[in-house]
């Protein structure tokens, strides 16, 4: 496995700490990794402009993936003009296994 550390392109976080995902070394792809960065940090993939290897490099495709290695630190760049929208924090009643009914306490 290929161990890279990806984060959202935000300046305006306070807090914008990467977080480490796994690429089979069969599969490095750009595809691949975009499929998995995307998963990882609960963003859609058609929001993503582009992936930037930190400090300035931009991947475009599978053979820019290939060459990288164990702990590159990488940064989706977002389409979207408030990225904000992205970073919601859904309700307690939209939060996957809430179960109303069992909410609701009675005495």
């Amino acid at each position: 496995e290929l161990v890279l550390k990806v984060r959202i392109q935000n300046p305006n976080l306070r807090e914008n700490d990467f977080i480490e995902i796994e690429l089979d070394r069969q599969e490095l792809t750009y595809k691949e990794l975009l499929r998995v960065s995307c998963r990882e940090l609960g963003v859609k993939p058609e929001h993503i402009q582009k992936i930037r290897k930190l400090p300035n490099t931009m991947l475009r495709k599978d053979k820019d993936v290939a060459r990288l290695q164990d702990f590159q630190e990488l940064e989706l760049v977002l389409t979207v003009s408030d990225k904000n929208l992205l970073f919601r924090v859904p309700t307690l009643s939209e939060q996957s296994g809430y179960n109303k009914k069992a909410s609701e306490l009675t005495y």
